[in-house]
């Protein structure tokens, strides 16, 4: 009967919703996660494959293999397991091969691989195609399967075609004792390497005789830099023409103005076809060939201005905007097989829907007058299903969308969409991979829960709140307040890998979230309106948001909160720790300390000449009210700092620069320094110690 009691007892005490047959998330949990993405369908639509990427703790390393699944649901199989890794799978259009990029034989090259669609097996062995000594990336078909177009960095002042020369210049370099660098011009330096005198170009490549050639010659990035997403080039439906983006401005530092060109695949003078000023990107022809779609931004300077869509009539040469009257930003774009429609991703108020939209547009909506010839065709955008997707793939028969999808208590898994005739959504999605299901059976997530508030100048401002394993509403938990960088990013129900909320939450903390002013998915005012307004708006909206989060759930404890922010969000806690002695601790990782400093120190100028209005010595007011160490004198809350030195973006001597006014202010302190890493932590190993070390210091001065 006691034992009876006892375990009752014991049961009670455990908050609802908590399993003991499961633990929070750890460290080494995440690391086991295979980490998908790249999802491809076969023309027949029975296959789709994808990448997964598995990391090895103790190997320090993370390697991508390709697997295979049925369409139509079932079990995954690994494509190979070699040591070396593979990635980029691509169907040929009939759908018996398969081009893929792997460096078992060296530097990274397109291979080929015969497939059996029957049975969704390959045979014979995987052939190597290309042999380019700079290596080969980004492979795509063309449409009538006979050539391969790829994209590799070339030496400017090697002829074109002269791999002998590009392959003597590495050689030369990787043997001479002299490293030094001479730069005769800026963006000598981005993200997290030196400039070594390459350009990127795209390449032809005969898929039967492996005859390779430049169609891109000069000295302009082709595809020009990309930190992910979507292909900036595509091949028409003849396989006749290469549509591309590229910037051909004399100082691309201080310019986001990509364009789109045009040129023949066997090579010739390229055709710019866009004419607006900002970035124009991934270009994409419709699969009867008749248009050429495109995202677009219409300032130049500005990367987070709106990503519109817009679609080019290639009889004409006239170009239609598709989403002026959609206030988000165009993501992922994906055609119909009709040529009618074009799918697309766009954030959406901490979530990533996939909508739907006409080309020819479907009604009329009256322009300034009511005259008949003041009317303008509009394009209505319908919602498929909401969620954080990306991805997109339409099947041939354009009976249903294959897409990635992922939620704050889940990374990326594959999924299925089936469509009705008219394009919409034919009931739920489905599931395809479960390529994660053993590691969190095991484990215990909170989902994401949003909030909202009014901020700043009366602006309804969104967060959100990722509880601990064992929450229980009757006790005082100590807080995490995260604050994300871009600053045009956002929060949401979304998984990371490096602030992952679900880590942070783990061991006893609630984690809160804000997407101040600047924040994407929320329309473009609210984005523009933090631009020259640094610690303006959007640090109101921060302290407004937990203001109102402390007041409306009294679990939360006020006493014990600790703010953290890397890139934009390590400058607004620089910022806060200076504007405010609230919180008990903060983390600081690579973020703005010095405004002045650090437009000399980075590469991308247009971001700090829009985002500060102009340059130092142009309009030095701007960036002396919004320097946090003009601050410094008020700091006093113990602060950690973490920087990298290959951060190209935030240079290493920002958080140098905090750290020591820290430690002669006598502010308590500590700095954590990565000489391997650059805007981001992304070694195993390193990430490993990141959270150790936040996760310690939060502790330090929340758990006391």
């Amino acid at each position: 009967m006691l034992k009876r009691i006892a375990l009752l007892v014991l049961l009670l005490a455990v908050p609802l919703g908590y399993s003991q047959t499961k633990h929070p998330i750890t460290f080494e949990d995440m690391m086991k996660l295979k980490r998908l993405g790249d999802p491809v369908v076969s023309p027949d639509g029975k296959w789709v494959l994808f990448n997964a990427t598995e990391v090895d703790l103790e190997a320090n390393t993370r390697k991508p293999h390709i697997w295979i699944i049925p369409a139509s649901g079932g079990e995954a199989r690994k494509l190979t397991d070699d040591k070396t890794g593979e990635q980029h799978a691509r169907f040929s259009p009939d759908g018996k091969r398969i081009l893929f990029h792997t460096s078992k034989d060296g530097g990274q090259q397109v291979w080929l691989w015969d497939f059996d669609s029957v049975n969704g097996k390959f045979t014979g062995e995987p052939k190597k195609l290309t042999n380019i000594s700079t290596e080969a990336d980004g492979a795509m078909w063309s449409p009538d399967g006979k050539n391969i177009v790829f994209a590799s960095e070339v030496y400017s002042e090697c002829t074109v075609n002269d791999d002998v020369c590009n392959a003597a210049k590495d050689d030369a370099t990787g043997k001479s004792k002299v490293k030094a660098k001479i730069f005769t011009r800026l963006l000598f330096r981005h993200w997290n390497t030196y400039a070594n005198g390459k350009r990127s170009h795209l390449f032809v490549v005969n898929v039967e005789n492996g005859k390779t050639n430049d169609i891109t010659p000069g000295d302009h990035a082709t595809p020009p830099f990309s930190l992910g997403g979507q292909d900036d080039y595509s091949i028409s439906p003849d396989g006749k023409e290469v549509a591309y983006s590229s910037n051909h401005e004399e100082v691309e530092a201080a310019s986001t103005n990509n364009d789109i060109f045009i040129v023949p695949i066997t090579g010739g003078v390229a055709k710019q076809i866009s004419t607006s000023k900002g970035s124009d990107t991934t270009p994409l022809y419709s699969p009867d060939g008749k248009w050429l779609a495109w995202r677009m931004q219409v300032r130049n300077g500005y990367e987070s201005d709106r990503f519109r869509l817009v679609a080019m009539d290639r009889a004409t040469g006239k170009i239609s905007n598709l989403t002026e009257q959609f206030d988000q930003w165009v993501g992922t774009i994906a055609w119909s097989p009709d040529s009618k429609s074009i799918y697309f991703s766009s954030e959406s108020k901490g979530e990533s829907p996939i909508y739907r939209v006409s080309v020819a547009g479907n009604d009329v909506k009256p322009g300034p007058s009511k005259t008949a010839a003041a009317a303008v065709a509009t394009h209505p955008v319908k919602e498929i299903i909401r969620g954080h997707d990306d991805e997109l793939n339409i099947t041939a028969d354009g009976k249903a969308i294959i897409f990635t999808k992922m939620s704050a208590e889940r990374p990326n898994e594959v999924y299925r969409l089936a469509l009705k005739t008219d394009g919409m959504a034919d009931g739920k999605a489905e599931q395809l991979t479960h390529m994660n299901d053993a590691v969190f059976a095991g484990l215990f997530t909170s989902p994401i829960e949003p909030f909202w508030f009014t901020g700043a100048e009366q602006a309804k401002v969104e967060g959100f709140i990722v509880k601990p394993p064992d929450f229980d509403a009757k006790k005082k938990w100590p807080v995490k307040f995260l604050i994300h960088g871009g600053p045009q990013g956002a929060w949401g129900d979304s998984w990371t890998y490096r602030w992952n909320a679900q880590m942070f939450a783990a061991n006893g903390y609630v984690v809160v979230q804000i997407n101040p002013r600047g924040s994407t998915g929320y329309g473009q005012k609210f984005i523009d309106e933090i631009n020259g307004n640094w610690g303006g708006r959007p640090y109101q909206d921060l302290m407004m948001g937990l203001d109102a989060v402390l007041t409306k759930n009294p679990y939360l404890d006020k006493d014990r909160v600790c703010t953290l922010g890397a890139s934009y969000g390590g400058y607004m806690v620089n910022w806060i720790i200076g504007h405010t002695n609230r919180f008990k601790c903060a983390v600081s990782h690579d973020g703005v300390f010095n405004t002045e400093s650090a437009y000399g120190t980075t590469e991308e100028l247009w971001f700090n000449e829009w985002e500060f209005k102009g340059m130092p010595w142009t309009n030095q007011p701007v960036y002396r009210q919004w320097s946090p160490h003009f601050s410094a004198t008020k700091f006093k809350t113990p602060t950690l700092v973490v920087h990298s030195q290959l951060d190209y973006r935030l240079d290493v001597s920002q958080g140098l620069d905090l750290f020591t006014t820290l430690q002669r202010l006598k502010v308590p302190s500590k700095m954590l320094y990565f000489p391997d890493e650059g805007h981001w932590v992304l070694k195993p190993q390193n990430s490993r110690l990141w959270y150790k070390t936040v996760n310690e210091w939060v502790d330090q001065y929340l758990k006391k």
